[in-house]
């Protein structure tokens, strides 16, 4: 018997940004996830180690983090500067397929950061066809578009999801023009702009009416 809509749980997909891991992604998601007691969050894991070294001043967690994609062969990633490689992009894809094959259907994903970014593209890849992954929603904290010359075509028209996009006025990782030249590519948004800087806020109501919102078309 199909549960109804009111005590199905939702389930999304959460993507972690550069230098983090999914356990650190699912520590910083703690208050969400007690918040939202009904959506069954997953937690997906990079599958490529970032060199130590490269956040050493930036207050960041030390060791273990993973990333999606890199800017340079030598496994080097920085949002704001353009690129040539994608290097593990693919491969990234490849796990992200795999995961929706064997943990999903999801509902919807949610990415932080290089997972936002990423995030991005999965929504282009769906709208394109190009890949199987299927998901209804998205949201999109502190995200940008990839610089990426790989990733130009994904970027070559309006994608029409439902997302919300979430991010920061003090954010000095992702310039603020970034994140909002990044939602102005989706044409069903809404839009969560808040005073702080490089994080997932953490209060409910800034997800709220918009999770209530896919719960219902669900």
């Amino acid at each position: 018997m199909e549960m109804s809509a009111e005590n199905r749980k939702m389930k999304i997909l959460a993507i972690h940004g550069y230098y983090q891991s999914g356990a650190i992604f699912r520590s910083k998601l703690g208050s969400l996830r007690k918040g939202f007691k009904k959506i069954e969050f997953v937690f997906a894991e990079a599958p490529h180690a970032v060199p130590p070294g490269q956040f050493a001043n930036d207050g960041e967690e030390a060791g273990g983090g993973k990333g999606w994609w890199f800017n340079t062969e030598s496994h080097y990633f920085k949002a704001t500067e353009p690129s040539n490689l994608s290097v593990g992009y693919e491969e990234s894809l490849e796990y992200i397929e795999k995961l929706f094959q064997e943990e999903g259907p999801f509902d919807g994903i949610l990415g932080f950061s290089q997972g936002a970014s990423f995030v991005s593209i999965l929504c282009a890849l769906q709208q394109k066809k190009l890949s199987p992954i299927n998901f209804k929603f998205a949201v999109l904290i502190s995200g940008f578009k990839s610089l990426c010359a790989p990733h130009e075509k994904f970027y070559d028209e309006p994608i029409d999801l439902p997302t919300l996009h979430v991010f920061g006025e003090s954010d000095k990782i992702i310039p603020t023009e970034m994140a909002r030249e990044l939602s102005d590519l989706f044409v069903n948004k809404k839009l969560v702009i808040h005073e702080g800087g490089h994080y997932v806020p953490s209060k409910k109501h800034i997800y709220q009416d918009f999770f209530n919102e896919m719960n219902e078309n669900n």
